[in-house]
């Protein structure tokens, strides 16, 4: 590894947002999680969940899956899989995460009404059913994105990418991407998955 590319990858990893995940439940079609990894890399996101408890398993992405969709953003990513709720779940709030959904009910809150800065996993559903009715009663509550068309749906991809970004304004303007990614547990071991001595 040249020095220029180390220093880029510090600089890289020196800005990762270790307190913000996203999960996936049931998301049928795995160019749609491709699409959205490359957005989680640009974000800033490091860890994403790939649940599926009631749709075959995806193959693993570097199985040939997603290169195209995802422009190997999975290779910079630490992708974790599942196939069942409750242990997918209980892993994530037991680092601490607050669960919060996009669901369309009397429950959802505006997706400018989050505070993205607090420690988040943000949960996306299948593309038809939505998030699960037993994802929903684990989560901590739920959002949505507002909207005034007469279609009121938006591709997960795009749903995502709207998210995170409104995740980074927020992040950013509270100095997140400055504070030092050092200081956080996984630091190492996403330097060790990157190859950084």
């Amino acid at each position: 590894m040249t020095p220029e590319r180390k220093d880029k990858l510090l600089r890289v990893l020196g800005k990762r947002q270790f307190d913000l995940t996203v999960i996936f439940e049931n998301v049928q079609d795995p160019h749609n999680i491709a699409a959205v990894l490359r957005t989680c890399e640009s974000a800033g996101i490091q860890e994403v969940h790939i649940l599926n408890h009631s749709i075959a398993a995806h193959p693993k992405f570097g199985d040939g899956l997603g290169y195209r969709s995802s422009s190997s953003a999975w290779k910079w990513l630490t992708l974790h899989y599942h196939s069942h709720l409750e242990d997918c779940v209980r892993q994530i709030k037991r680092q601490g995460f607050t669960l919060m959904a996009t669901a369309l009910n009397e429950n959802a809150v505006d997706l400018y009404e989050v505070d993205f800065t607090q420690k988040l996993a943000l949960v996306f559903g299948n593309e038809k059913k939505g998030v699960s009715k037993e994802m929903l009663e684990l989560c901590d509550g739920n959002f949505l994105i507002p909207q005034v068309g007469i279609i009121q749906s938006l591709n997960i991809s795009v749903a995502c990418a709207i998210c995170l970004y409104e995740a980074y304004r927020q992040k950013k303007a509270k100095g997140h991407y400055l504070t030092n990614a050092t200081k956080d547990p996984k630091y190492n071991t996403v330097a060790a998955q990157w190859g950084i001595d």
